[in-house]
């Protein structure tokens, strides 16, 4: 289903949980991989909103004026390594001079003050979504995740990234690689 080695580069890629990976921390997840490389990678959960904090107040809390780009702005948890810590990831059309990271034609990543300001006052990307935290691995780590079945990848779609239905797009990237998620089991088999 994957169409990269196993010591290949998921760099722009989803990850998509599987059922019985074993840490609850990412059931049902989809983790749209930032970079990636021999010594490790690091992806943003992009499913699971946070329900505790919303993008207006933590402009408040960064003193950033809240315009009618604030509106709607939805926050993650990207996952468990450095929660305290944010990213947006976004399509390409925004680059915040030598802070934003690129990650292909379609994605960027900006994890600096502008963007925030930017994309509170309405100047910012065409699409994005603000994540505390992120996920990361050592090196082989992921890979090793993936021969044990721990995760499936596909291709990234700004469709999928970006959907406002968060709850969705665990099935939607399941759907990509054709498989139905009903079908899944959390018991791993080998040949």
């Amino acid at each position: 289903m994957s169409t990269k080695t196993e010591t290949g580069d998921f760099s722009g890629k989803l990850l998509i949980a599987m059922p019985g990976m074993g840490d609850q921390r990412f059931e049902h997840s989809v983790i749209y991989m930032c970079a990636h490389s021999p010594e490790g990678g690091m992806g943003l959960i992009i499913n699971k909103p946070s329900l505790d904090l919303k993008f207006e107040d933590l402009l408040k809390q960064l003193k950033i004026p809240a315009g009618d780009g604030a509106k709607g702005t939805q926050i993650y948890f990207g996952g468990p390594v450095e929660h305290g810590r944010g990213f947006v990831l976004h399509t390409s059309d925004y680059a915040a001079n030598r802070s934003t990271m690129k990650v292909d034609d379609r994605f960027g990543m900006t994890a600096t003050l502008d963007i925030l300001q930017d994309i509170a006052r309405g100047a910012g990307p065409e699409s994005s979504l603000m994540a505390l935290g992120y996920s990361g691995w050592g090196p082989g780590q992921l890979e090793g995740e993936i021969q044990r079945n721990g995760w499936l990848t596909c291709d990234a779609s700004p469709e999928i990234v970006f959907a406002r239905d968060s709850g969705s797009k665990w099935g939607a990237a399941l759907k990509s690689l054709g498989v139905d998620p009903l079908t899944l089991s959390p018991s791993a088999g080998h040949a």
